[in-house]
């Protein structure tokens, strides 16, 4: 049985062009088995709220278990009952902001069949990517996720499931040249209350920290007068958008 995991991670953003650009912060993320949630007692769910409609299309009162299910029925993939693992934020205070959730999908043997790619952007719409369990991966980029960058391109998209150490890379190429690369890694830790409250102190209101750390940065780069890409206007019509990648 797997036992939920928090990792003290750290992001890492660099811009190959058309500017050099870097920065990094520091988070945690939640490593849970969908079909065993953390429950956790009353006072500190303040601290971590895990809401299903955060994440996929579904109905209403469906589990996020049933979501990823749907999900994959979608694509012809079905695991049998095989066990979804999932790197994850949780609701603080409410909050939540996920640019990248991964979750990686098992047969009833064991055996890994596929990983998803959910992405988030900060317009409240979300891209979910199907790749094959090879790694790395590859996809073709449909969400327009920065207003410093176009819908255009191919991810590469390297995402082991995480042991004591996670270690993620996610690469946007651009006519055979990398323009954007971002890194997850962290270590792992006991997920229970002191380590959560501790948490709470070292990387307070995590997802909304994370989420003003990358609108910085677009001040940044647009006080750099890097050139902004419109966004699609066709996206509005479209808030949950899936799409399948290949290995490499």
């Amino acid at each position: 049985m797997l036992s939920p995991a928090l990792y003290r991670t750290e992001i890492t953003h660099v811009r190959l062009a058309p500017v050099r650009h870097r920065f990094s912060y520091r988070g945690y993320s939640w490593f849970v088995d969908l079909d065993r949630m953390p429950r956790l007692p009353r006072w500190l769910t303040p601290f971590a709220r895990f809401e299903a409609e955060d994440h996929f299309a579904g109905k209403p009162k469906d589990s996020l278990r049933q979501r990823v299910d749907t999900f994959l029925s979608t694509h012809d993939v079905d695991l049998r009952g095989g066990r979804v693992t999932a790197l994850l934020q949780a609701r603080v205070f409410g909050y939540v902001f996920n640019p990248l959730s991964l979750y990686w999908c098992h047969d009833a043997a064991g055996t890994l069949r596929c990983v998803i790619a959910e992405v988030h952007n900060t317009y409240g719409q979300r891209h979910a990517y199907l790749l094959p369990a090879g790694q790395p991966a590859c996809v073709s980029k449909r969400l327009y996720v920065s207003p410093f960058n176009d819908v255009d391109g191919h991810y590469r998209v390297r995402a082991p499931q995480p042991d004591e150490h996670l270690d993620v890379t996610i690469s946007l190429h651009r006519q055979g040249h990398p323009a954007f690369v971002a890194t997850l890694r962290g270590e792992r830790m006991v997920a229970n209350a002191r380590q959560l409250l501790r948490l709470q102190f070292v990387a307070p209101l995590a997802p909304l920290a994370g989420a003003l750390a990358i609108r910085v940065e677009g001040i940044k780069l647009w006080l750099r007068r890097v050139p902004l890409v419109p966004r699609p206007t066709d996206e509005a019509v479209e808030f949950v958008t899936e799409h399948r990648g290949r290995a490499l």
